[in-house]
């Protein structure tokens, strides 16, 4: 099976936390551009800087792969307000997708009015520009019952207040890759956790982010039922080896 359709090429380290100079960091993010193009891959995910780059090359290269960006990462924590101004940029950069990674300290605390107003508000943004809307909640560092009402909350959120035919390009997303962990555990998708997804969010589509590591896992959650799978190891899983990065 061709999964490359599947497949958002993730590369989200900034210069610091890949240890590289600006210059050298901006060369490996076109590097990951031009192999998303090669490759014919769903997706570029990339910081917010660097979108109106990758969308130059992309169109220059006559290719559709579509470009993709994350808010609010990886805490989750920006205001609301901060959220919208960086999407915002985002889309008059070029950006198709916007991967919101959603205030799960807020909705662990208990504070659900600001979660739902957050992702009404960025839905709102993002389908009004015709752009695809994800939302992270960080499977990591919540316990399965939190999977269970998160997913569930976005589902009926997005159900309550968009038109069905946008139901598909709302997605509930797995992780960031950043979560810090402890013990070793897996800070990503993991089949258990993106089952609850699939059980709690449908009929909204899941992303699983993190944690798919090779050909076979990639193949065992499509045929769960995801219909995205980010990897900064986009190449390596494709041809039927073993991812080369940690996310």
């Amino acid at each position: 099976m061709n999964i490359k359709p599947y497949l958002d090429s993730t590369y989200l380290k900034t210069a610091t936390q890949a240890g590289l100079s600006a210059d050298e960091n901006k060369i490996v993010v076109q590097s990951y551009v031009q192999e998303a193009i090669h490759e014919g891959f769903k997706l570029i995910m990339i910081r917010p800087n660097m979108v109106a780059m990758a969308k130059k090359m992309i169109v220059e290269a006559q290719s559709k792969v579509l470009v993709g960006t994350v808010i609010g990462f990886p805490e989750g924590t920006a205001s609301i307000d901060d959220k919208l101004v960086e999407a915002q940029k985002a889309i008059v950069d070029g950006a198709d997708d916007l991967d919101f990674v959603c205030n799960y300290q807020a909705f662990i605390e208990g504070n659900a009015t600001l979660l739902k107003n957050e992702i009404l508000q960025c839905t709102s943004l993002g389908l009004q520009y015709n752009k695809t809307v994800k939302w992270i909640i960080e499977v990591a560092a919540l316990t399965d019952q939190q999977i269970i009402q998160l997913a569930a909350l976005i589902k009926n959120i997005v159900m309550s207040n968009f038109k069905e035919d946008c139901y598909s390009s709302v997605f509930v997303k797995s992780s960031t890759g950043f979560y810090k962990t402890s013990d070793g555990l897996p800070n990503g998708a993991t089949v258990p956790s993106i089952i609850l997804m699939l059980e709690n969010a449908s009929p909204l589509p899941i992303k699983a982010a993190g944690g798919v590591k090779n050909y076979d896992e990639a193949i065992e959650m499509i045929k769960l039922g995801v219909k995205r799978i980010g990897t900064s190891s986009a190449k390596a899983i494709a041809a039927g080896e073993n991812a080369t990065n940690s996310y």
